[in-house]
């Protein structure tokens, strides 16, 4: 059994996905209120250690146990394109270097326990890719265990690749979650590194024909992503399940609207009259042809979470009470569960 460390754990994408294969959560990292509820209500067991600064040193002096696997998404906004892009600038940022020191803590200990190093699963938006600072390259270099951040071949980092490092082995892919079952459209960098000698990152995230690179059998629609994965039918998202989805861009999976990508700003978003001020990326048209905001139960659709999952007693409120602001915020700042789901069934297939 698999046992992992969760750092910005959010509302546990990576614990909803990993729950039916067997793994075992040993502690949590989370400091946003609503997250933590949530956390409290669906995982009562386990231990939320809240601000992930102060991991690295508790695991050291063995407060906190050394799990098989490091997960998380630090997080997006320093590089998301629709943020500021202070990069590593923002100590948001800087929480990915600290996402080191804490891989760096887990290996030590476990080495002490004679026990294999640990794996890292991260993940972040494509816009890492393209700071001006080499945010990846500075990631990258950290995590192989270099002096100097690595530098892309090309002018920027490509959406897949890999490095074999003095201290770790790193591949990274972009994986979209359109084409795992969710009529969502977003594309996410996957990363996940190991000093593991007994396993292949890059086998992980990558079929064999992937494997040198050639990803472009993932691109299409309609086809398999990968050997062991194709694409499925977008759902229809509405409680009668008859609605379908409007999208600008027009992407389509058997003739139905792919969203666009959630975003923790749809709780912050202003309305004027019947329209919303900012675009009209969160409207659907519902059976009597009236255009209203996406739900916070069929945005945890879209992520492929449960049913309701964010809807939980929130301070001193009942259930039928929790406000949908922070729902929003939660669900647009999470994972999409079925592409956690894959990468844990390939650590798994890895392991064997």
């Amino acid at each position: 059994m698999l046992t992992y460390g969760s750092i910005c754990s959010g509302i546990e994408a990576a614990s909803v996905a990993w729950e039916c294969l067997g793994f075992k959560p040993l502690w949590f990292s989370e400091i946003e209120p609503f997250p933590c509820a949530v956390l409290a209500h669906h995982w009562p067991d386990i231990p939320n250690n809240g601000d992930m600064t102060t991991l690295a040193d508790r695991i050291l002096n063995r407060e906190i146990p050394a799990p098989d696997i490091l997960v998380g998404g630090t997080p997006c906004q320093a590089f998301s394109v629709a943020g500021l892009r202070q990069s590593l600038n923002d100590d948001r940022g800087n929480l990915t270097l600290e996402m080191v020191r804490i891989l760096n803590a887990i290996d030590t200990i476990r080495r002490q326990d004679g026990k294999q190093p640990a794996i890292l699963v991260w993940e972040n938006v494509p816009g890492v890719l393209s700071t001006k600072d080499n945010a990846l390259g500075c990631f990258l270099g950290a995590i192989a265990g270099e002096d100097i951040p690595i530098q892309p071949a090309g002018k920027k980092w490509t959406g897949a690749g890999f490095v074999s490092g003095q201290k770790r082995d790193i591949a990274w892919r972009t994986l979209d979650a359109q084409f795992f079952g969710v009529p969502q459209r977003r594309r996410r960098i996957f990363l996940v590194a190991s000093a593991r000698e007994d396993i292949s990152v890059a086998k992980i995230l990558f079929e064999p024909e992937s494997v040198c690179w050639n990803i472009k059998k993932s691109t299409k629609k309609q086809t398999d992503i990968t050997g062991t994965l194709t694409t499925r039918p977008g759902r229809r998202l509405d409680a009668s399940r008859d609605t379908y989805i409007l999208d600008k861009g027009g992407m389509t999976v058997s003739g139905k609207k792919i969203y666009p990508p959630l975003l923790a700003s749809m709780a912050t978003k202003q309305w004027i009259g019947n329209q919303e001020a900012f675009s009209g990326d969160y409207f659907i048209n519902s059976s009597d042809k009236n255009p209203r905001r996406l739900t916070p139960l069929e945005c945890e659709r879209l992520q492929g979470f449960p049913d309701n999952y964010t809807r939980i007693p929130y301070r001193n409120k009942s259930v039928n009470e929790c406000p949908d602001t922070p729902r929003y915020k939660a669900i647009g700042n999470s994972m999409a569960v079925p592409v956690m789901r894959w990468i844990g069934k390939r650590i798994m297939l890895a392991g064997n």
